[in-house]
């Protein structure tokens, strides 16, 4: 299980820090770099518009990796997804500007982009049954939250480096080549990541499905022809958490430098803080939800960030970087409380033998509708409007979304994953090589 939790959570962080990375360049600096324009708002508009490539992408990655995830097991996809998006960030980094090439500099970016996607949407369905499947099935909410420590973690990371490139640079020198370096560093961490993965076995309830010869032969078109009600509740119980995170990590840099004036390391610091609090917040959600019921602690989160932007927007107004801080973490506090059980919540909608297919298609098919626009919509309605009320009011209707996802959900069936395990264990004491015996 240390492996095991270990395995996933650094996949995953890597893999975030990945995707982070860019998301704060985006707010921070491609605008300028990628997209120049006269106007600062328009081209941080057109940033954000190949941020959302990332999460349109995620649905093919979802498809792909999702099936494989189901086919040929767990640890093999996951270890494909993590070379994908750290090349496609090394690469980014060794990028020409718009000055340097013209046009062809935009697309090189979004072609990367659309890669990361791809990768970061056949990872998540992996790296959270990697821990929910070696464990005990009634303290999956803790043992899956690794795999959703991993973006805080990543933000944390990415945050970081870029911040304090910042604080040791120039402007001029940070935009010249100080940026890159955070994408380059992804070489490094991925390396480790892979290290970590290669050496993992594959999870007792795969295992099991192999060894009784019921690995689908077409699980996309099973999911969608059997669990459409457990795929509608995992998409919409996704859609304000991710909707909340790309506020508080993402468009909040953009509000706080170019709306209310602040410098861009208080904002980044705000995020950083932010993240850091998630990292111990997260698990400690995921393992609350073990204790009570899942879905009723997911249903007072999601209520709760409907509220929250009514008092986050009058406390920054007043340009103190405290309650910039404070705002920022009693957000991701709101976020953790959903996103801690979300990956045991989501996993349990699926049978095991279609869980990595189910998971990896509601994962990304609810980025689309949610973590991938919000930073244009955010944009939109700030530039239309010039005031943050139809900002909250865009994130009440997210929570209404996932209110009802959570509703439409159902609870943990304990007794399915149990007897799947049972029945490796079963297997493997009469056949000693069976649990060795490789996909």
């Amino acid at each position: 299980m240390v492996k095991a939790f270990t395995a996933s959570l650094t996949g995953t962080s890597l893999e975030w820090y990945d995707f982070a990375v860019y998301s704060a360049a985006s707010a921070l600096v491609f605008g300028k770099l990628f997209f120049p324009s006269d106007d600062p708002l328009t081209g941080t508009l057109l940033a954000f518009s190949t941020y959302a490539v990332g999460y349109v992408s995620r649905p093919l990655g979802g498809f792909v990796f999702g099936r494989l995830g189901d086919v040929i097991g767990r640890k093999r996809v996951l270890v494909a997804t993590l070379v994908l998006v750290g090349a496609a960030t090394f690469l980014i980094g060794c990028l020409p500007t718009h000055a340097a090439v013209g046009p062809a500099a935009p697309v090189l970016l979004v072609l990367l982009r659309f890669a990361q996607g791809v990768g970061v949407g056949g990872e998540w369905g992996g790296a959270v049954l990697l821990t929910s499947e070696f464990g005990n099935a009634r303290q999956r909410g803790f043992w899956a939250s690794a795999a959703q420590v991993g973006p805080p973690a990543g933000n944390l990371m990415a945050n970081g480096a870029l911040a304090a490139l910042g604080a040791l640079l120039t402007e001029d020198q940070f935009l010249s080549f100080g940026w890159r370096i955070a994408f380059l560093l992804s070489g490094l961490l991925v390396a480790f990541g892979l290290w970590v993965r290669v050496h993992l076995e594959e999870t007792p309830v795969f295992k099991a499905v192999e060894a009784g010869g019921e690995r689908p032969e077409a699980p996309i078109r099973e999911v969608f022809a059997t669990q459409r009600r457990q795929l509608a509740a995992a998409i919409l119980c996704r859609v304000a958490p991710d909707v909340l995170y790309a506020m508080f990590t993402v468009f909040v840099l953009t509000y706080a430098t170019e709306q209310l004036g602040m410098a861009r390391g208080e904002a980044l610091t705000a995020v950083l803080v932010g993240s850091a609090l998630q990292i111990f917040l997260i698990p400690l959600a995921g393992a609350l939800s073990d204790r009570v019921n899942r879905r009723w602690l997911y249903l007072g989160a999601a209520v709760a960030a409907g509220v929250w932007p009514f008092i986050f927007f009058p406390l920054v107004a007043t340009r103190s970087w405290g309650l910039l801080v404070l705002g920022v973490i009693g957000a991701l506090v709101i976020h953790s409380v959903m996103y801690g059980p979300q990956a045991a919540f989501v996993a349990e909608q699926f049978s095991p033998r279609l869980r990595y297919t189910g998971s990896s298609l509601a994962y990304t098919l609810a980025g689309v509708i949610g973590g991938a626009v919000a930073p244009l919509v955010f944009t939109a309605l700030l530039g239309a409007f010039g005031t943050w009320l139809p900002i909250a009011l865009y994130i009440v209707l997210t929570a209404v979304l996932t209110v009802a996802g959570v509703l439409l959900g159902r609870d943990a069936d304990h007794a399915e994953d149990e007897e799947y395990t049972r029945r490796f264990s079963d297997g493997a004491a009469k056949d000693p090589l069976a649990a060795g015996r490789p996909s």
